[in-house]
């Protein structure tokens, strides 16, 4: 049986309808597809940042605000490209739109790898837009220092998916999760944010400069992309 398809739409403009996305893909989606996985853990941290930019948790709420809606867009057309041209999948996200109804796959991998796309190929390129769109650069005024802030919100994400994994794990005792958790074990958010913070800066320094700006940006899906299938590998 082919999986359900999430459904399709425009570019979203604001965090309200981010949110209400992601709660459409969550809706459409059975719970054990791997995009679903990805998308749960997504959906619960941008509602975290939704909620703190309205309590003036940030330095440049404006800023925080315009890379989170573009950051989720990036993660959009993934999935519009599953309905649009499924032949032509983006590198960085092929992986896992291509493994989503694997058996052989447990949760946190997904999810784990739907990180790895969206934070170390999508961010860079979200960090790069906004600046552009708004006349700033990435060095400019606070934005590192909010950048860091989400640190904080995503690390805590992690750890409860990987408290919910380990805890399913010590109930079954089970080598193949055993293995599961060594292989998830190396990755971490922060660590994959900390590099996306300098790939943003490479980006942006060769933004004028097209062909050496294609060049990385190439190699960023592809690499990506293998980072994912080590992290959807059955074992």
């Amino acid at each position: 049986m082919d999986p359900v398809m999430p459904p399709a739409g425009p570019p979203v403009t604001t965090m309200d309808e981010t949110i209400a996305r992601m709660q459409a893909i969550a809706a459409a989606l059975p719970p054990n597809d791997g995009l679903a996985c990805f998308n749960r853990m997504s959906l619960q941290i941008t509602q975290t940042v939704a909620s703190d930019v309205g309590q003036n948790f940030f330095a440049d709420p404006v800023y925080l605000t315009k890379l989170d809606v573009i950051f989720a867009n990036i993660y959009f057309d993934a999935v519009n490209a599953l309905t649009t041209s499924p032949e032509n999948l983006p590198a960085a996200w092929a992986p896992l739109l291509q493994a989503r109804a694997s058996t052989d796959v447990e949760p946190i991998q997904f999810a784990l790898a739907g990180m790895n796309a969206h934070i170390n190929h999508d961010l860079p390129v979200a960090v790069v837009s906004t600046c552009t769109a708004l006349g700033t650069a990435p060095d400019s005024g606070r934005h590192h220092d909010d950048y860091q802030k989400v640190d904080q919100l995503l690390d805590a994400a992690e750890q409860a998916v990987r408290q919910s994994f380990e805890s399913g794990m010590a109930r079954a005792a089970d080598k193949h999760l055993t293995a599961v958790a060594n292989l998830v074990a190396n990755w971490s958010i922060r660590s994959a944010r900390d590099v996306a913070w300098d790939t943003s800066l490479a980006l942006w320094e060769l933004r004028h400069a097209g062909f050496a700006r294609d060049l990385l940006m190439g190699s960023l899906g592809r690499t990506v992309g293998m980072a994912s299938r080590i992290l959807l590998a059955a074992v």
